[in-house]
């Protein structure tokens, strides 16, 4: 994980027009997606988690895991892809993380998961992209 201040987003514009209203308030409006909402809770596949906005790979398939929250849910990000900040809008601090190429909001860690990492990234589904792996 890479601690940093908010990357340089989009422009407004241009991030509106790449984006459904929903990956919007999402991604640069720092929203959340309903739980169970997302498709991406029942990808079973190898493959690989891209950032919607950008297609930075963020998650390796072999390290999402079934947490009960209601979103797609990783033990370990792939190195130096996200960034986190500081986030009280709850009143109480939460780590935040985002991409770290194009600083799309994508959710929360927690300390609450499993090993080897005892973390627990709480992705907002509508952000994410996923790649199969390809089969020879």
């Amino acid at each position: 994980m890479v601690m940093a201040e908010d990357k340089a987003k989009n422009s407004e514009k241009s991030g509106q027009e790449a984006l459904s209203d929903e990956q919007y308030q999402v991604m640069r409006c720092e929203a959340t997606e309903r739980p169970w909402s997302s498709p991406l809770n029942d990808e079973k596949r190898p493959g690989v988690y891209l950032c919607a906005a950008c297609g930075q790979p963020l998650f390796h398939a072999a390290t999402k895991y079934e947490s009960g929250s209601g979103w797609p849910s990783f033990y370990d990000a792939i190195p130096s892809s996200v960034a986190v900040k500081t986030d009280y809008q709850l009143r109480y601090p939460r780590t935040e993380y985002h991409c770290a190429r194009c600083g799309a909001h994508q959710g929360h860690v927690f300390d609450d998961g499993p090993k080897p990492t005892g973390k627990r990234y709480c992705n907002n589904g509508v952000a994410l992209t996923f790649v199969p792996e390809e089969k020879d």
